[in-house]
């Protein structure tokens, strides 16, 4: 399981998203030190990574909430909460549930 962690230090939100994607990989039996965090510090990086935003975590190459078509930039990420609010991270139950998928995709190999 690849679990990536991309930022921009121009926006506040990133290292309590760090937090809470770690705390859900500890609670699922992943090792939370395994996720790559790369920040993202120019226009052309964030074009390179698909970077539609700081915070931006994906697993196994999937993004943990689809951005659309939100276009790449240093910019801070807006995500949609499962109770309809807006946040800047991602709702603790789509972490675990990207890393669950990931979970049973792996028992299945």
């Amino acid at each position: 399981m690849r679990v990536e962690f991309l930022y921009w230090d121009g926006c506040p939100s990133h290292p309590q998203a760090l937090r809470e994607l770690r705390a859900a990989m500890s609670e699922l039996g992943i090792d939370p030190e395994a996720v790559a965090v790369r920040e993202v510090d120019s226009d052309d990086a964030a074009g390179a990574e698909r970077f539609t935003g700081s915070p931006t975590i994906r697993v196994d190459g999937a993004d943990v909430q689809e951005p659309g078509d939100e276009p790449t930039g240093l910019t801070c990420r807006v995500y949609h909460l499962r109770d309809g609010r807006i946040s800047p991270i991602p709702d603790p139950e789509d972490l675990r549930d990207a890393l669950r998928l990931a979970l049973t995709e792996q028992e299945h190999e």
